[in-house]
């Protein structure tokens, strides 16, 4: 149960410093965010996959490169659904904010991780 709270803050204070640093993605607070960093789970534990699969020869033609675009749709696809807590106004900002949310996500969870060693 702790390493799930852990995990849900990173995701939430990952999503802050996105919406920070990303021009085109905004967070209503940070209950906003933690709301939204849910909803971005659940999406990349069941939409995503399927998104994987259905682009697979579209991914494997551009060396992987269309990840990035599927992690897009799925950041768009959290606001959509969260309107009110997260909101990306375009397509380059989605794609943008995937990336800079995967590398954030990534330096936190490791700093994290080394903390509860």
């Amino acid at each position: 149960m702790l390493n799930f709270l852990l995990t849900w803050l990173v995701a939430t204070i990952s999503l802050v410093l996105t919406a920070y640093l990303v021009p085109g993605i905004t967070v209503s607070s940070f209950t906003g965010a933690a709301i939204a960093s849910l909803v971005i789970g659940f999406l990349n534990a069941t939409v995503r996959p399927v998104l994987i699969i259905l682009t697979l020869p579209l991914t494997i033609l551009t060396l992987g490169l269309f990840l990035l675009v599927v992690n897009g749709i799925s950041l768009s696809l959290a606001s959509y659904l969260t309107p009110d807590f997260l909101r990306v106004s375009g397509f380059w900002p989605a794609v943008i904010g995937a990336i800079v949310l995967s590398i954030i996500s990534s330096f936190l969870g490791g700093f994290a991780q080394r903390l509860e060693e």
